[in-house]
């Protein structure tokens, strides 16, 4: 790209309102505020279009939001750089106490022109949405979560008390079916408490028979099935796990993975002393959230169930040699920590972070490399 005619476009971009801002190649020269125009692609476009006719290329930044990849994928369109940045990776001064929309587009503008942006992957279209149908089963888990406490709220405070063993059996909901409250206006707020758990669980069901139906044309589904091989990952599991990381090639090794999954410690050291925390939490939740539930079933000894071999038929050797590898090294740690009498939530945040680097190995496995390099995003 000739540096000469580059135009570095910071935008600040919202539902109603897009700030741009513009920078030159020559780093001396002043940032400048170009305006403000209305949200969506066309206004913005119009803008974009007079730089191009006076005879710049341009390079467009904005941050990852809400309003997600229409913008970048419209000007990709239409042949012009743009770049979607980690909102992380932006430097903050910890002096700077005023925020305007004018302001974070020339910053963005600013650092796109040294340099100091990190951009995100943007997904396919068909990759963005099985991951936002993933999403809406995951909402939808947490509502009927949400739905059931509430219910069990209720019947506590009126002293009703399911003498069965296990709650949301088939035994406890026809027990649920029966109960009669004392009140008419109770006996409503009951039902409709009933109601939205058993709505909810419908809901779950109907996602993930669109999901099991949306699977067989996705070009990961490859990559769904291998993960399979592994203890614990099952359909909905590896789903979500290769829906929200989708390209293992992005992550030059394991350790890179684990960091984007927010599972490595924190550090705070200074001179010789050297200060591990509780891990960051930072990048991907949902994947992160599932590797910690899956990492629960590593307490019990190594073994092939039927369940896993059946799940293992007609996947290559490589990958089941994976696996077992998997199951031997964490079912042992988990026992090794467990007779250190190590918290039980840090061993199994610790199996969760290596299993990370067994997914990656197994991701990479069953799909080609690309064939030019890519950094970490």
């Amino acid at each position: 790209m000739d540096q000469s005619t580059t135009v570095y476009v910071g935008l600040d971009v919202h539902k109603d309102s897009i700030d741009i801002a513009l920078a030159d190649a020559a780093r001396d020269s002043e940032v400048r505020h170009l305006g403000t125009v209305a949200g969506g692609t066309d206004a913005v476009s119009k803008a974009m279009r007079r730089l191009v006719s006076a005879g710049h290329r341009l390079y467009i930044v904005y941050e990852a939001g809400p309003c997600g990849y229409a913008l970048q994928r419209h000007f990709a369109g239409l042949g012009w750089r743009c770049e979607v940045v980690a909102p992380s990776s932006i430097p903050r001064p910890p002096g700077e106490r005023v925020k305007t929309d004018r302001r974070d587009a020339m910053k963005l503008a600013r650092l796109a022109r040294v340099g100091e942006l990190t951009p995100v992957r943007v997904p396919d279209e068909a990759d963005e949405a099985l991951r936002d149908l993933v999403r809406a089963r995951d909402d939808a888990v947490r509502e009927q979560r949400n739905a059931r406490h509430r219910l069990k709220a209720l019947l506590l405070r009126n002293a009703i008390a399911y003498a069965g063993r296990s709650a949301w059996t088939a035994a406890h909901l026809r027990w649920l079916a029966g109960v009669k409250m004392e009140h008419a206006a109770q006996q409503i707020a009951f039902q409709e408490y009933l109601h939205a758990v058993s709505e909810s669980g419908a809901r779950i069901t109907r996602l993930e028979h669109a999901l099991r139906d949306a699977l067989p044309t996705w070009t990961l589904a490859p990559v769904v099935a291998a993960l399979q091989a592994l203890r614990g990952v099952q359909l909905i599991a590896a789903v979500t796990l290769v829906a929200e990381i989708q390209d293992f090639w992005r992550f030059t090794n394991p350790r890179q993975l684990m960091a984007y999954l927010g599972l490595v410690p924190g550090e705070n050291s200074s001179g010789a002393r050297r200060r591990l925390g509780a891990i960051t939490k930072a990048g991907n939740a949902p994947a992160r959230r599932m590797l910690v539930e899956i990492a629960h079933l590593y307490r019990h000894p190594a073994r092939v169930s039927p369940v896993i071999a059946r799940r293992q038929v007609n996947l290559p050797k490589t990958v089941t040699d994976i696996a077992w590898s998997a199951q031997t090294r964490l079912c042992a740690r988990f026992r090794r920590l467990a007779a250190r009498r190590v918290p039980h939530n840090k061993i199994v945040v610790a199996i969760a972070r290596e299993l990370a680097g067994f997914v990656w190995a197994i991701a990479r496995e069953v799909t080609p490399a690309p064939s030019t390099p890519q950094r970490q995003q």
